[in-house]
This record gives C-alpha cells, structure tokens and sequence, in this order.
C-alpha cells in the first residue's frame, strides 16, 4: 500500500514538471515569435498630432485689467450753523438713507433766532421812520432858507433906495447904516439856514446807511432762522449721522455726511509703461474707455466709464501714475465709496497683430509653426501685451499654421499631424494619442465605432488600471462616446496584449 502511494506521488510530480515544461517552451516560442514579427515590420518616422491655427492678421483693443477703489467726488458734510437743541430730527436721519433734494432732515431750536429775527424788523422800522423824519426836515429847511433870501433881497432892495435918498439930500448916513447892518443880518442868517439844509441833506444820507445795516441785519436774522432747519440740497445717502432728539448742538459741529451716489468716480493706479499706452502723440492722457466690475458673490456688476484725469502728485514710495474715471452712474447704483472693484482700460487699436494663447508662446516670444511639409519650425516674434490667457504678438508670417499648446515633446524638425479647427486637446491625453499614432501608424483623428462586447472590455482594463484619477475619467469620457479614436482604441489594446 505504501508502494502504491509512492508511486501515484512521483506520478503526479512528473506531470506538474512537464506542464512547467511545455508552458516555458510554449512562452519562448511566442516571445521568438513576437521579437522576429517586429524586426520585420518596418520602422515609422514619430508624428505627434498638434493643434493648430492660423496666424491672421486683426485690429485688437488691448485690455489693461488694474484695481481700484470706488470715491465720490460729491460730499457734503452736514454741520450745525448755530447753537441750540435738536427740536425735530426726521424719520430718516440715519446711516444709509436715501434723502430727495430739499427734504427736511432735522431742526435746531428757532426761539432765539425768531427773537433776533423780531429785533432786527423793529430796528429796520426804527432806522425808515428816522430816514422819513430826516428827509421832511429837509423840506422844512429848504423852505426856510427860501424866505431868508426873499428878506435878503428885500433888504437890499431897501439899502439901495436909502442910498439913493441920502444921495438927493432926503435921508441920513443913520438911516443907510442901518439898512446896511439889516442886511448883513440877513446874510448872515441865510448862511445858518443853507448850513441847516446842508445838516439835514447829511442826516437823510446817515438815515439810508441805518437802513441798509438795518436790512443787512434783518437779512442775517432771517438766515440763521432759516438754518435753523437743515434740509438735504441734494439727492444722496446719510453716512456718519451723530443726531439725537434734545441733543443739544454747538455751531459748525458736524452731524452726518451726505454723499451724492451719482457721482462717483473710480481711483486706480497704473505702471509707468501702462501709463504711457494712454498718452497720444503730444503726450497729453487720452480719455479711454474702461470698464468697473464689482464683484457680488457669484454676481458682477458692470459700470462704463472714462479716464478723466491723472493725479497732481507722485506719492513718495510709489511708481507709476494714480488715475481717476468718471463713471456713468445711475440712480439706485449698488456701487459705494470704498467699493474695491476691477478696472478694465480699453488701450488703442493695434493693427496687424495676432492673439495666440499663452500656452503657445515662450516668454521671450518663441513660437512653433507647422512648415508646408508638415514639420514644426519656431520663430520669434515681438511680444507686445499679454491679457489674461492671449499674447498679442507683431512681426509673424501671417497664415502660417502655429501650435496652440508646446508640449515637452515637440520640437524644431519634428514631424506632425495639424489637427485645425479644434480646441485645445486635454493636456493627459495628449501622450496617449502621439503614442498610439507612432505604434499603429494610422492617421490623426480616426473614428471608430466599437462593439459593445470590446467596448466593454476596453473600459473594464481602464477602470482596473493604476492610471490617475483625471486622466482615467477622460478616457472613459471618450471610450463612452458613439465614435471612438483609433488610435487610443490601438494603444489600449496593445497594452493589453502585453500584459496577456
């Protein structure tokens, strides 16, 4: 029995040595095999499948992007123009309220202005009753000095026939004497009642000059009255408000601010070879167009505008230029003074360049095209502005194809496939695809439709792969589509025929 037991042990021994046996010879055979087909096959010339577009030739506004601060250049600061307590402060006297021009915001107590205000009628009427008084007086004096010179005359006249008597004997040197005292008498009367005139006419001079400080009185008192009620002189929201009802104020003591919505303006700051893109041919700033944007959450709001001016000074520690835009506002704006937005400044038109993407050009302007022969050759070209992802570029061979991505890979000389009118290939594909255009030699961007029985098979080897993440999600993206790549189909099948 043990005999027996033996025997079927060494039995099954030999059988497992010969299955190692064959399945070695087996596997060496197919490697000989494989190593002989692929000596035969003739070697191909590597080609990379490339996007690519035309260089053409446009008109582009450059954009410049800077940041800003939104100010306004229309504030007013509410101040008390006397001393008194609040009697009356409105509903919406408050932080962020939106007040109408001539709205009445509050009231300063008006019992001292009313009185300085009553004081100053009476002293007016006081100083036009003085003036009537002056100018009646006038008339009394000038009627006055009118009989002084009657009497003057007739003395005279008396003098002259008392000489004429004493001259034929029938009067005295006495009675002329006389006459002639009366009339030095009389002149010298009429001269106090021309001196009275002359008084009275200064006097009504002084009573209109009383009457003009009177009214100029009257006129402050009524001002202050009037200021005694505060009301907004212009549309605009309240800001810093410092008022309470009973509160009592002192004079110029500032209460709120008033800041007009309308009219904002947006301060930003360029460098100076920015700066020098906005001056024309005489050096002056030109009024360009730019574009606020003020972010909200997932929400923007966009405000036009223009470039007004540039700042007077140069702050110590600064380069470049502080400009200011004017913006076309509207009432109900969300926009606020302090808002920190983006400024797009449109610059003039450049003619005869080219937007290429940035992943296409180096930073000293180093550019691949695709020669007529379909092989990669790489200018330079003059980098004028970068925006965002797009460099503008000068001085290309117009319609010339350029690559739209260099990836590691391509080089001067190289052989490629222009894939035109397409976008930008996924970055992980992009290997994928040259490979499998270099083992299966077929043409770039060859469509297949698949069985489900291999399409199947293709995704499971995908989702079983040790591949990252990313670049596994887009390939399944494209194997799930009704048109498959060729080449990808061959790449993954030949893998898997190597690991079979």
């Amino acid at each position: 029995m043990r005999f027996l037991m033996r025997g079927l042990v060494g039995l099954a021994l030999m059988a497992i040595m010969v299955g190692f046996a064959g399945f070695g010879a087996y596997r060496l055979y197919g490697a000989m095999t494989v190593e002989e087909a692929a000596r035969e096959r003739p070697a191909r010339e590597r080609s990379y499948t490339v996007n690519v577009a035309p260089l053409t030739p446009q008109a582009i506004s450059p954009v410049t992007i800077a940041y800003g601060e939104i100010e306004s250049w229309r504030t007013l600061q509410l101040r008390a123009s006397s001393e008194g307590r609040l009697v009356d402060v409105a509903s919406k006297f408050r932080d962020g309220a939106a007040v109408a021009e001539g709205e009445l915001l509050l009231r300063i107590d008006p019992a001292d202005a009313e009185f300085q205000f009553l004081d100053a009628e009476a002293a007016l009427a006081d100083a036009e009753a003085q003036k009537a008084e002056a100018e009646e007086a006038i008339v009394v004096a000038e009627q006055e000095l009118e009989a002084a010179r009657r009497q003057l005359n007739l003395r005279k006249q008396a003098l002259e026939r008392q000489s004429q008597l004493k001259d034929k004997g029938y009067s005295t040197a006495v009675q002329v004497e006389t006459e002639e005292l009366a009339v030095a008498s009389l002149e010298q009367s009429l001269n106090n009642r021309l001196q009275s005139v002359i008084a009275a006419r200064r006097r009504v001079e002084r009573m209109d000059l009383t009457v003009r400080r009177a009214k100029l009185a009257l006129e402050d008192a009524e001002r202050v009255l009037q200021e005694t009620t505060l009301t907004a002189p212009f549309y605009g929201y309240l800001a810093e408000v410092d008022a309470t009802l009973g509160r009592r104020v002192s004079p110029s003591e500032t209460l709120a601010m008033l800041i007009d919505p309308t009219a904002l303006e947006v301060k930003f700051s360029l460098s100076t070879a920015e700066f020098s893109r906005l001056l024309d041919q005489s050096g002056k700033l030109i009024k360009a167009p730019v574009t606020v944007t003020l972010q909200l959450g997932g929400r923007s709001v966009e405000v036009p505008g223009r470039i007004d001016r540039a700042a007077a000074i140069v702050s110590e520690g600064e380069a470049g230029r502080m400009l200011f835009a004017t913006l076309e506002i509207e009432a109900g704006t969300v926009l606020r003074p302090g808002d920190f937005v983006k400024v797009a400044v449109e610059e003039p038109e450049l003619a005869n360049v080219v937007a290429v993407p940035a992943a296409a050009v180096t930073e000293d302007g180093r550019l691949l095209v695709v020669t007529e022969d379909e092989r990669i050759d790489e200018i330079r070209a003059r980098v004028l502005r970068r925006m965002g992802n797009e460099v503008l570029l000068a001085d290309v061979p117009f319609g010339t194809d350029y690559v739209r991505e260099r990836l590691p890979q391509l080089g001067k000389g190289l052989k490629v496939s222009p894939r035109r009118g397409q976008g930008e290939e996924p970055e992980d594909t992009a290997p994928v695809t040259a490979s499998a255009s270099e083992s299966a030699g077929q043409p770039a961007g060859d469509l297949v439709a698949l069985e489900p029985e291999r399409r199947a098979a293709l995704i499971a080897q995908l989702t079983n792969s040790n591949m990252p993440e990313n670049r596994k999600a887009r390939l399944l993206a494209l194997l799930n589509e009704p048109m498959v790549p060729k080449d990808l189909v061959d790449r993954l099948e030949e893998r898997q025929g190597r690991k079979g």
